[in-house]
């Protein structure tokens, strides 16, 4: 297998952070302890907007020139809301994911994919949030985003989380194995890709890290 390169290790400005996603020209962090969202200057890494979610952010997507959210509600209930920079989040736009679980958010393109982990499944979503497709996963999933249309890539977890691996996963066919490309901090959670390199979050130690694959 290949293996992981640090390229740089930063400290997260909020605790325990998960989620990730660019948009805009800045990385989008969402923290498990704060409940909220951080735009960083990744360059510089200093914050440039700190908002509050409505509750744990889980997963981050850019679409449509948009964000969209999973968050955690009180009763663990996960929702998907539109966020934007200038507007915060849209609470109109708020709406249950499917079973009204999820975690992990990717876009490929215009279309968005949702990770439901208790399921061992990524759905494909419609318009309106519900499922269109449903992809059946071989592992656990910490995280996953696409590197170019069609091109997917996942942490491959273990039932206990002990051993991941950055992996290749298609989520063009219903059952796609997890392809091992090179083994990653067991700490990792949530992925996103900058055009030249990925990024993850080592949640327990606080971390926000962009590497490269060798």
């Amino acid at each position: 297998m290949q293996t992981i390169k640090e390229v740089q290790r930063r400290k997260s400005p909020g605790g325990r952070p998960q989620p990730l996603a660019f948009h805009d020209g800045l990385l989008w962090i969402g923290s498990w302890d704060t409940h909220k969202l951080y735009g960083m200057d990744a360059r510089r890494w200093t914050v440039a907007h700190e908002v509050d979610a409505p509750g744990r952010p889980y997963g981050l997507a850019s679409v449509d020139g948009a964000m969209r959210v999973v968050v955690a509600l009180d009763d663990d209930d996960r929702y998907l809301f539109r966020f934007t920079p200038e507007h915060g989040f849209d609470a109109s736009s708020k709406t249950p994911c499917p079973d009204v679980t999820g975690s992990h958010l990717a876009a490929n393109g215009l279309t968005l994919y949702l990770c439901q982990q208790g399921k061992r499944r990524i759905l494909e979503l419609d318009d309106s949030g519900s499922a269109r497709r449903e992809i059946a996963l071989p592992t656990r999933c910490g995280g996953f985003a696409f590197q170019a249309p069609g091109n997917c890539r996942m942490l491959s977890a273990d039932e206990e989380f002990d051993n991941l691996t950055f992996a290749r996963i298609d989520v063009n066919v219903g059952a796609p194995p997890a392809e091992p490309i090179a083994p990653i901090n067991a700490e990792a959670r949530g992925l996103t890709f900058d055009g030249e390199l990925w990024w993850t979050s080592y949640r327990e130690e606080n971390d926000v890290v962009a590497f490269t694959v060798a």
